[in-house]
């Protein structure tokens, strides 16, 4: 399990799950702080010393052995595996160089020491004195925060007005620095898997040409280095893009922290000081506190930003009642009263402000919480996918295909954005779109073509791979073999509404022209993928982490181009019923599926291909069976697949429109096709082949209710077949 990403909305809060979470990184920095120093000192004892050079390189080999990297997130792409095996790549090199003669090193300070000991001063170095600041102005604001609230409320107006203000500058002051803080430490942890390895690359490069007797070992290595430096250079390049994508979440966040505040579980959480009695007196404890409206449950940690760590235990209790406490009867301001159903006595709590108190007052009181709702960045409504749609993407295709297939950066270089625009308010003129598909002039350049091609896609409503399929296919791109991840990409692209699907495969087949000619054009499946993830994968809410997986969204791509003709053109290995045909084509206006229809299949039968054609008709003809009325005319053939209905009321488009049975009758048994793991408890769990009693329609949409070992819950209804 890698490190877990730093949100930069969590700086707001400052929780204590985001000082854990920042603690690790720091840990993680350090450990690899002293590494590279080892490393460095090992380096320039192994030029120095030729006597030990035998010595010297074995216990250059075993620090490097022994390193292991921690990446961000919780799955690695192949680039990063690639990467993070380098070092036990690198060891075992130099143990089977270890009893060979060798001669003196020249110019090894250059490309190892150099550059390691630059990225330790200027990266890590630097990330020391921001971790410095940010404790510098951590304890400054705890404090100024603490004398502020100290203040009596007996205080002139003026006094009081004036100490808010300073207190405001003091906190956004320290939100700043703590964003920048967050953002640099992420930034090396990112840097240190090309900027940390590439050096030890060259240095091993300069070995092998001193090495005679290492010739043939070098050889063998070739295929690897190879490997490792187009890993390093695609590593760089997401880095690239994942760092201008942060660092224009983190100006988001500077400018308007409200508007990207992550949603939280809680319907209400932060900073309170709450009163507790003691035996000589009162005194006003700080706790992170979190309130569950559903639950009335409030839950109180003692914890100190300055100190670093919990101060007690953790204390929850029911809420009974919330009361604001007049300014005439205490002598703290920003205070309220609260009384738990399982704890006797009032809580007197302190709120930091008093828009805070008024934050906490609604959501004890039962008013709806304030969330700010997600706002995607594209323009919706304008495009869709209808006719006009397929047009527009048929005649950019068509123009790109005859006239500019082996242009230079194909997708990656962008036309001006006036002419887009105006290409494509003619391109979207009921009018134009009506006219044959090829008579987009020549007049517009080919860049231009191709960004109203990629514009246009992300003016959809919602991205052309729909958002409640986005994380598994971003969890298909994260299985450990290239099979599995065809496998499962295959399976989610069937259950993509129909004309979601057809517009994908239009737009696959012609990548994979594009790919093919990269030798003229230099646009490969790697670099499309850099451009068209984002595009057909964008993600919901837009976070840290979500960058951070920016790198498997273009994976997925590259596998839906690489395999364009597989997954398109063929059926998943586990068939579809007629529940999973009917959900799965619906149009991208209808209610969204169930979650647990989104969640990936984590369990198939592995059969050889006669077996696996035996089960694909055994499942067809009784997928069949169970919807087909009992003088209904279709015509079975035991070898062969469903005949789709191809009439639609779009001419243009091949829609399958499956039959299904007006409504749903209950049935006393049924099996499951797949597995499925319940997230919540009125769900069940179960594996491929399950069989369930009793099952029935239930009241929710998309969901059967039965029994297994005499546990009724709910079911997808598109993860079984009725018996």
């Amino acid at each position: 399990m890698g490190l877990p990403a730093l949100e930069f909305s969590d700086c707001c809060l400052d929780s204590p799950h985001f000082r854990e979470t920042l603690k690790s990184h720091e840990a993680e920095l350090d450990k690899t702080n002293k590494f590279i120093k080892e490393l460095i000192k090992d380096g320039k004892s192994l030029i120095s010393a030729l006597k030990n050079l035998s010595s010297a390189k074995r216990k250059f080999a075993d620090s490097l052995n022994e390193f292991k990297f921690q990446c961000i997130g919780d799955a690695e792409t192949d680039d990063e595996m690639c990467i993070a095996r380098s070092l036990q790549e690198f060891a075992s090199v130099l143990r089977n160089l270890e009893d060979e003669r060798i001669r003196m090193i020249e110019n090894a300070s250059d490309v190892l020491i150099t550059p390691l000991e630059k990225f330790r001063k200027e990266q890590i170095g630097a990330a020391k004195e921001a971790k410095k600041k940010y404790d510098k102005e951590t304890e400054k604001y705890c404090g100024i925060l603490e004398k502020h609230l100290n203040l009596s409320s007996k205080k002139k107006e003026s006094q009081l007005q004036e100490a808010d203000s300073q207190v405001d500058l003091v906190r956004q002051h320290f939100y700043e620095v703590s964003l920048e803080y967050v953002f640099k430490v992420q930034e090396v942890q990112e840097r240190k898997m090309f900027e940390f390895v590439e050096p030890l690359l060259a240095f091993l490069q300069g070995l092998f040409t001193f090495y005679h007797h290492g010739y043939e070992l070098a050889k063998d290595f070739s295929d690897f280095k190879m490997q490792l430096t187009i890993s390093i250079q695609n590593t760089r390049n997401r880095f690239e893009g994942t760092r201008s994508e942060v660092e224009s979440l983190m100006k988001k966040m500077k400018e308007n922290p409200l508007e990207h505040k992550t949603i939280s579980p809680y319907t209400m959480e932060g900073y309170l000081y709450v009163q507790e009695k003691r035996h000589f007196g009162t005194s006003w404890v700080k706790h992170y506190c979190t309130y569950q409206r559903d639950s009335k449950q409030i839950t109180m940690v003692p914890f100190d930003q300055k100190s670093g760590g919990k101060g007690g235990e953790d204390e929850s209790v029911t809420l009974k009642s919330c009361i604001r406490r007049k300014t005439d009867s205490i002598e703290k301001r920003f205070c309220f009263d609260v009384e738990a159903v399982d704890r006797p006595g009032v809580i007197t709590m302190q709120a930091l402000s008093e828009e805070d108190r008024r934050l906490w007052m609604e959501a004890m009181d039962g008013r709806e919480p304030v969330y700010n709702s997600n706002k995607d960045s594209q323009n919706e409504g304008t495009a869709q996918l209808d006719s006009i749609g397929f047009s527009i993407i048929r005649k950019c295709i068509h123009a790109v295909e005859t006239r500019g297939i082996n242009e230079q950066g194909l997708y990656r270089i962008v036309g001006v954005n006036s002419r887009v625009q105006k290409l494509l308010s003619v391109l979207m003129d009921p009018k134009t779109a009506s006219e044959t598909e090829t008579d987009i002039c020549a007049e517009w350049e080919i860049k231009t073509i191709t960004s109203a091609l990629k514009t246009y896609l992300r003016m959809l409503p919602g991205p052309l791979m729909m958002y409640q399929f986005q994380r598994s296919f971003i969890k298909a791109a994260k299985l450990e073999n290239q099979e599995s991840r065809v496998s499962e990409i295959h399976s989610l692209v069937h259950r993509l509404p129909e004309k979601n699907r057809q517009m994908l495969q239009l737009l696959m087949n012609h990548l994979a022209n594009v790919a093919n000619n990269h030798k003229q054009n230099l646009m490969t499946v790697a670099n499309l993928g850099v451009v068209f993830g984002p595009t057909l994968l964008r993600p919901q809410e837009e976070t840290v982490a979500a960058i951070m997986d920016i790198k498997f969204q273009n994976i997925v791509i590259e596998i839906l181009i690489e395999n364009h003709d597989k997954i398109f053109n063929t059926v998943p290995e586990m068939p579809l019923t007629n529940a999973q045909l009917h959900l799965s084509r619906k149009k991208s206006g209808d209610s969204k599926p169930p979650s647990c229809s989104e969640r990936p299949l984590t369990l198939f039968h592995a059969m050889q291909s006669t077996e696996k054609q035996e089960q694909r008709n055994s499942i067809i003809n009784s997928s069949l069976e169970s919807v087909v009325s009992s003088n209904a005319n279709s015509i079975l053939n035991s070898s062969s697949s469903l005949q789709p209905n191809m009439n639609s009321s779009d001419p243009d488009l091949d829609v399958l429109k499956p039959t299904r049975p007006n409504s749903l009758t209950p049935f006393r048994k049924a099996k499951a096709l797949y597995a499925c793991k319940a997230e919540h408890d009125s769900e069940l769990s179960f594996i491929a082949g399950t069989v369930f009693d009793n099952v029935h329609p239930s009241q929710e949409p998309g969901w059967l209710e039965g029994t297994l070992n005499g546990k009724t819950g709910l079911i997808p209804e598109n993860y079984v077949e009725f018996l």
